[in-house]
């Protein structure tokens, strides 16, 4: 599989990589890894990310200036779909997926069908950049690149916290240490430093939190009223569903935020062996057991309800 991968880079001469709407440190290491590695060993290939507006937390990584770079009117000889659970996933990338001469998808999400030409998933690892390190040459891995994947796997493991990081995540991790990057930046600055209006949404999100399922789940929304209030978007919302999840005796922590009217992201997190990645399928999401998503539609008195029906049947399952 692994030759399969490097002969379809080799035989394209355009390039472009895609990551998932809304990207979080894994997807955006992950296509940055891809693009300075492919970037390192031919040169003279055209080659583009494509990805969302990326937070500014991640500006330190090398290539995240290039994400904005428009590909325009192309068919790519060669998609690298990164991080993303479903070509739908890839919001205005999934164009030149669609009209790619051949595709790639690299991921780790257990929810992952796959769906391109090349499938190269692995549920148990901890991040697609912990599944991308195994497909490089650690001698061609600088410091930018490795900079870039220690940021994916750092966010996706809560620093080395959740149960997906393993033995062989702490190894990698290590080796990748050894490239020269700073790690201590990289986890303060990246994960754990909030903006005073990261904060002040923090504060007020868990205000106004409820428990439910006799304390087996917590939830707490954020409407568009109350972004309006902080001039808040997307990017300072991050870390909220992490916190609620800590709350003592809390099984499923959810958290949901307005996109737009009758649209409403949902964040799923769980402790114990409570599996939302279930949750998440039944509403069109997907993501990890223990970190999913999805999106809600219509009415958020019809629809939290439904949602939490599944979170308690779930509970009832894991008992």
């Amino acid at each position: 599989m692994k030759n399969s991968i490097w002969n379809a880079v080799k035989e394209a001469c355009v390039i472009v990589i895609g990551g998932h709407i809304r990207p979080d440190g894994d997807c955006v290491g992950s296509c940055a890894a891809m693009y300075n590695y492919i970037k390192k060993l031919y040169p003279q290939k055209e080659l583009f990310i494509c990805l969302d507006k990326i937070p500014d937390v991640f500006a330190y990584i090398r290539a995240v200036d290039e994400a904005a770079s428009d590909p325009g009117d192309i068919s790519a000889d060669l998609f690298i779909s990164l991080d993303a659970s479903d070509p739908e996933r890839l919001g205005d990338a999934k164009i030149y997926f669609d009209k790619a001469k051949k595709t790639i998808n690299i991921d780790h999400h257990i929810s992952n069908p796959g769906f391109a030409d090349i499938n190269y998933v692995f549920p148990d690892a901890s991040s697609t950049c912990e599944v991308i390190y195994e497909l490089l040459d650690y001698d061609m891995i600088d410091t930018r690149i490795a900079e870039a994947l220690y940021t994916g796997i750092v966010h996706d493991t809560g620093v080395f916290q959740y149960s997906c990081a393993k033995r062989r995540t702490m190894e990698i991790a290590g080796a990748l240490d050894e490239k020269g990057i700073n790690k201590t930046k990289i986890i303060d600055e990246s994960f754990y430093e909030k903006t005073y209006k990261q904060n002040l949404m923090l504060g007020r999100c868990l205000l106004e939190s409820r428990l439910l399922l006799d304390g087996d789940c917590i939830i707490s929304v954020a409407t568009a009223d109350i972004m309006r209030e902080y001039e808040a978007d997307a990017q300072d919302l991050e870390g909220i569903v992490s916190q609620l999840r800590m709350t003592r005796g809390v099984k499923v922590a959810v958290f949901v935020y307005e996109l737009s009217a009758g649209e409403y992201k949902v964040s799923l997190r769980a402790n114990g062996n409570i599996d939302v990645s279930r949750i998440a399928s039944v509403f069109g999401g997907g993501g990890h057991v223990k970190a999913s998503g999805c999106t809600l539609y219509g009415g958020l008195d019809s629809e939290i309800p439904k949602l939490i029906s599944e979170i308690e049947k779930s509970i009832k399952e894991a008992l």
